[in-house]
C-alpha cells in the first residue's frame, strides 16, 4: 500500500525531540506573525528564521528545495499580474501593459513571506509523524472532525487512487479514447460520480469496522510524549521571536 511521502518525519534533531503540541503552537505563533508583516526587512528576517530552523531541524536541503518549487510555481502567477495591476512608478513595459516598481516589490514581499511561512511549516510540522499528528492536534482541542479528516485523507487517499485508475483501465479496455466530445465529457462525468460513490461506500464499511472495534471517537498513539523543560523554554523563544518581528515591523511602519 502507498503512503504519502514523510521525509521529514524521521530523525534525532532538536526540533524532532521537541514535543508535537509543543511545535504546532510554535508554528501558528510563527507563521501568523510571517503572514502579517509588511516590511521587507522583517520578511527578510523572517525568511533568516526559518533558514535557522531548517539547520536545527537537520532538514535534507533537497528535499526542502523540491517543495519550495511546487510551492513558487503557483507564486509565479503572482508575479504574471501583480507587477502590471499595481499603480505606481513604471518600471518597464511588455506591450500596452507597464509594470511598476511598487507591484514588483509586492509580488517580492509575498513571495519571499510564501517561502519563510512554508519553510517554517516543514521545519516545525513536517517533522511531526502522521502517525502522532492527529493525536498532538485533538490534544490542543482541535475539533475531533477535523483530527479524523486529517488522518483519514493521509490513510485513504492512495486507495481512492487506485479506485480511479483500475476505472480508467476499465474503460481504456473498453474502447475509451478521451476527446473533446460529448461522449467523452459524458464519461469522466460518469467516472466522477462513481469515484465519489465508491469512496462513499469504502468510508461506511472503514466507519462500521471500527465501530465494531470499538472506536469511540478519540485517537490514540503508541508513542507518549511528556512536555519538557525543554520544549517549554522553546515555545518561549519562538513566542520572543513572533512577538519580535511583529514589533520591528511595526515600528518600521511607524505605528509604535
Amino acid at each position: 500500500m502507498n503512503s504519502l511521502s514523510e521525509p521529514f518525519a524521521s530523525g534525532n534533531s532538536i526540533i524532532h525531540r521537541t514535543d508535537p503540541r509543543i511545535r504546532i503552537i510554535c508554528a501558528a505563533l510563527l507563521t501568523v506573525p510571517i503572514a502579517l508583516v509588511n516590511t521587507q526587512l522583517t520578511v527578510w528576517c523572517a525568511l533568516v528564521l526559518a533558514c535557522v530552523l531548517t539547520l536545527l531541524a537537520l532538514l535534507d536541503p533537497i528535499h526542502v528545495f523540491r517543495r519550495l518549487i511546487v510551492v513558487n510555481l503557483f507564486i509565479a502567477f503572482l508575479w504574471v499580474f501583480l507587477p502590471f495591476s499595481t499603480p505606481g512608478d513604471a518600471v518597464f513595459a511588455v506591450g500596452p501593459l507597464t509594470a511598476t516598481q511598487q507591484g514588483v516589490r509586492l509580488a517580492l514581499l509575498l513571495t519571499f513571506k510564501s517561502n519563510a511561512a512554508v519553510i517554517t511549516l516543514m521545519a516545525l510540522v513536517g517533522t511531526i509523524p502522521m502517525r502522532d499528528m492527529g493525536p498532538a492536534m485533538q490534544s490542543l482541542g482541535i475539533p475531533a472532525k477535523l483530527c479524523h479528516l486529517l488522518l483519514f485523507t493521509y490513510r485513504y487517499i492512495f486507495v481512492i487512487r487506485q479506485e480511479y485508475e483500475t476505472m480508467i483501465r476499465a474503460m481504456q479496455a473498453r474502447g475509451f479514447r478521451p476527446g473533446t466530445n460529448t461522449h467523452t465529457y459524458r464519461s469522466y462525468a460518469w467516472l466522477v460520480g462513481m469515484l465519489l460513490v465508491r469512496s462513499w461506500d469504502r468510508a461506511e464499511r472503514v466507519n462500521n469496522a471500527m465501530l465494531c472495534r470499538g472506536f469511540s471517537g478519540r485517537l490514540y498513539t503508541l508513542s507518549h510524549h511528556r512536555i519538557t523543560a525543554a520544549d517549554t523554554l522553546f515555545a518561549l523563544t519562538c513566542v520572543l521571536l513572533g512577538a519580535s518581528l511583529t514589533a520591528l515591523d511595526l515600528h518600521l511602519r511607524g505605528i509604535i
